[in-house]
């Protein structure tokens, strides 16, 4: 999994609340399996018409939006189903971090197995982001992980809280396989010996 240090890029203006995870990728898209391929569906019915052609005002088809990496967006976001398709979306989009008041726990803890950094912050805050995100390609929120904070273009500066052992994962790169494997050493000693007091297993 990639490192998530610090983050300076364009954001995405999402004002809406209660996003759903079918709303960030609809259930037609969860026959793969593989994490990649699905940022071109993410947002699909938002997005696309019904003949598959980009709807202009849509956020993400905006030509300033095309390349961002943060998405401010409203209350509860990543609420219904657990579909870890969701931050799969997400990220294969190109998105990093996601701003919002608050998340729903399933797709929260999903972003950081997956290399999202998801913050909450006050809706005060958010809404200043969220004015931010709206000058497009003319502006740059910073996120810096290791410090805990948010900075806008124009050097106002938010905290923001996060658990101690997904800011260790983040920062280091590690999914759940990567925790294992850090194990690595203590896992191969272990079968030694179980190998050499149990043959017959």
């Amino acid at each position: 999994m990639e490192k998530f240090e610090k983050l300076s890029g364009i954001a995405a203006p999402l004002p809406l609340i209660n996003v759903d995870t079918d709303m960030i990728i609809p259930k037609q898209f969860l026959k793969t399996i593989k994490r990649s391929g699905l940022g071109v569906n993410l947002f699909d019915e938002m997005r696309y018409d019904d003949d598959g052609n980009e709807i202009p005002d849509f956020v993400l088809n905006k030509p300033q939006y095309r390349e961002a990496q943060i998405l401010v967006a409203g209350d509860n976001f990543g609420c219904g189903s657990s579909r870890e398709h969701a931050p799969w979306a997400i990220k294969d989009f190109g998105i990093r971090c996601i701003i919002a008041p608050s998340y729903a726990d399933i797709f929260y803890n999903n972003c950081f197995k997956n290399g999202i950094l998801p913050i909450a912050l006050p809706q005060e805050q958010v809404d200043v982001l969220m004015t931010e995100a709206e000058k497009g390609a003319n502006a740059r929120i910073e996120v810096d992980l290791e410090a805990q904070t948010v900075s806008t273009s124009d050097g106002e500066v938010f905290s923001f809280e996060v658990d101690a052992f997904k800011k260790h994962c983040l920062l280091e790169g590690l999914d759940d396989i990567g925790l294992t494997l850090e194990k690595s050493a203590a896992i191969d000693a272990f079968e030694a010996r179980a190998t050499q007091a149990r043959p017959w297993v």
